[in-house]
């Protein structure tokens, strides 16, 4: 009998570190600081909601915007440079559209979830999620218009483009 609880318990406490872990899964990416102004420079949060159809195509729809002022930090927390097939691509554009600054992101409808097994070892698994949220905070180029979010498509790094903020 107290080998059953014991099981229970601890079943209960994988499920509870999985739960968590999941809770917390909203992501932030960072960018590399490149062409920082010196005077008065900027950060801007984008927020979307991304989701997934029934033929596996994204769709993001933008949530909100805040510019303000400041500096990251830390200059590649989560920034890829490798991206697969399903990343995002993120890209400042200026008024001709032409690209400022680019940066890649982990396709944000895959999560990658570590839990405590009945061996009590930690185990990883991939998580493909129908919708999410997707949260960036970027170094905003001081000559950026607008902000574009396309996926990468294929290993040469072909992109299909889904959504295109303009700041304001």
């Amino acid at each position: 009998m107290s080998k059953n609880i014991n099981k229970f318990c601890l079943e209960i406490i994988g499920l509870y570190l999985c739960f968590s872990i999941i809770a917390c899964g909203s992501k932030q990416f960072a960018v590399q600081e490149n062409e920082i102004p010196k005077i008065n420079p900027k950060l801007i949060f984008l927020n979307y909601s991304i989701s997934k159809n029934e033929n596996g195509e994204k769709n993001i729809k933008f949530i909100n915007q805040i510019v303000t002022d400041g500096k990251l930090k830390s200059n590649s927390m989560n920034f890829l440079k490798e991206p697969s097939i399903g990343d995002l691509k993120c890209t400042q554009l200026d008024k001709s559209s032409n690209e400022l600054q680019i940066l890649f992101i982990e396709n944000p409808l895959k999560k990658v979830i570590e839990f405590v097994n009945d061996s009590l070892n930690f185990e990883k698994k991939t998580v493909n999620l129908k919708n999410n949220e997707l949260s960036l905070r970027l170094q905003l180029n001081s000559k950026t218009e607008s902000i574009l979010i396309s996926e990468i498509i294929d290993s040469l790094r072909h992109t299909k483009p889904l959504i295109k903020t303009r700041l304001y």
